[in-house]
């Protein structure tokens, strides 16, 4: 009773520190740029809600997963970018700015893509009476624990941008500290589970994880998108919110389902390892061209 307790209280507040510190780095000039080129975004978003999660769906019926696993792993290909995006980004040499709105601008569209895609997903996969639905009461939660806290952020930064950069590095450190818990918890609680479809869901993760960084980069870079801008995207999408989706799943008071964590705990251990390879590629290209 305690554990559970202290679970369906410290995931909540391990997201809102999460989404705060995303917050925290914020800015309305950043707003004000993106809206006057918005192409790159309109992009992006294609990318995220409609060619992603069609490939996601594809890769379940081909993988076979059970019905929990398939569900966590939609709901992670409808969930936001995550805040460590922006460090990647800027390691790439991409579009800091842009990377960091259009993860703020898919953190306000979570709000309906989430529920929308949870409640499809658990009729698709459980059925009429297999499953529970996203209610409005849980819908509003998740605009408390997700969007509140980055929209205080960034209202810290605008109004005290000097306090705003004291907490940026500490936040970030705690967010960290707090994501790690999050998916050792999902993986721990899980482990039987894992053991049986381990090599199969990781397999599945990874696949859709260089998928999804592929996706991210080379269709804006189709549709002449410059370099950097493509790079931003590839990041925020590349890097999802895995923790959004680990709250939603193990907190009774939501889904209340810890077997739809496991997915989005696997990618997010994969997703800093394929994001970094690339990142790593990007270098490489950067330095040989500069070299020639």
């Amino acid at each position: 009773m305690e554990a559970s307790l202290a679970l369906n209280i410290g995931l909540p507040v391990a997201l809102c520190i999460i989404m705060l510190g995303l917050g925290l780095s914020l800015r309305i000039e950043d707003f004000i740029r993106v809206i006057a080129r918005p192409w790159p975004i309109f992009v992006g978003l294609i990318c995220q809600l409609i060619i992603l999660p069609g490939v996601c769906f594809i890769l379940i019926i081909v993988s076979n997963l059970p019905p929990a696993i398939s569900v966590g792993m939609l709901l992670l290909a409808a969930s936001p970018g995550g805040p460590s995006a922006a460090l990647y980004t800027h390691l790439a040499r991409g579009d800091v700015a842009l990377n960091i709105a259009f993860t703020a601008i898919t953190s306000v569209v979570a709000l309906i893509s989430i529920p929308v895609v949870a409640s499809i997903a658990l009729m698709v996969f459980y059925g009429d009476g297999g499953g529970a639905h996203i209610q409005f009461q849980q819908i509003l939660q998740i605009f408390a624990i997700a969007v509140v806290p980055a929209l205080i952020g960034a209202f810290i930064h605008h109004r005290y941008p000097s306090i705003a950069r004291g907490l940026d590095r500490p936040v970030r450190i705690v967010a960290t500290v707090f994501l790690a818990v999050l998916v050792l918890f999902a993986l721990l609680g899980q482990w039987q589970l894992l053991l049986i479809w381990g090599p199969t869901l990781g397999v599945f993760v990874l696949t859709f994880n260089v998928l999804s960084v592929a996706v991210a980069y080379f269709v804006p870079r189709i549709l002449k998108i410059e370099s950097p801008q493509a790079v931003a995207i590839a990041m925020s999408i590349g890097i999802r919110n895995a923790a959004l989706v680990i709250a939603l799943a193990m907190s009774e008071y939501m889904l209340g389902n810890p077997e739809m964590a496991i997915p989005p705990a696997a990618y997010g251990l994969f997703s800093y390892v394929v994001c970094g390879a690339f990142v790593w590629i990007l270098s490489r290209r950067t330095n040989a061209r500069a070299a020639t």
